[in-house]
């Protein structure tokens, strides 16, 4: 079977360590290939969303919350045109998640459900997963190849 997957660096703001309110993990629109990954969402349809089901490295389950926040496609005064993934905070928290740690996000081919986990920025232990040196600091997602 074929394996896909996604890396995220976690922010402060994702691990909710900046003690605001955040609306889960930005997914830019411009990551078409890991937009197709996820489960379609209606852009007809005000804020279309759906509870995707995640496994992690200790086989406990998960849901979190993908969703298409566009009030600025449906109201004269809306202001959000995102895509996010919700309710992962409290995961986040639960497994020690800091800033500069990765999240990984993947799935095999033909299975319904995800599989995610938490890339310790000082644990990486093969060459596929070698941070980027410290002169290059990459944001946002990577595919992973």
């Amino acid at each position: 079977m074929t394996r896909t997957a996604f890396r995220k660096n976690l922010s402060s703001n994702d691990v909710g360590s900046t003690g605001g309110h955040q609306g889960g993990v930005l997914i830019p629109k411009g990551e078409t290939d890991l937009l197709s990954f996820l489960p379609p969402l209606n852009p007809d349809v005000k804020n279309p969303d759906s509870w995707i089901t995640c496994t992690d490295e200790d086989g406990e389950v998960h849901r979190f919350r993908f969703v298409y926040y566009n009030n600025k496609l449906h109201n004269e005064n809306g202001t959000r045109n995102e895509y996010r993934i919700t309710h992962m905070t409290a995961w986040f928290r639960g497994k020690g998640a800091r800033t500069g740690d990765t999240f990984e996000i993947s799935r095999e081919q033909g299975q319904p459900g995800y599989r995610i986990r938490i890339l310790r920025a000082e644990e990486f232990t093969d060459q596929d997963d070698q941070p980027p040196p410290t002169r290059l600091r990459l944001r946002g997602w990577q595919r992973v190849h």
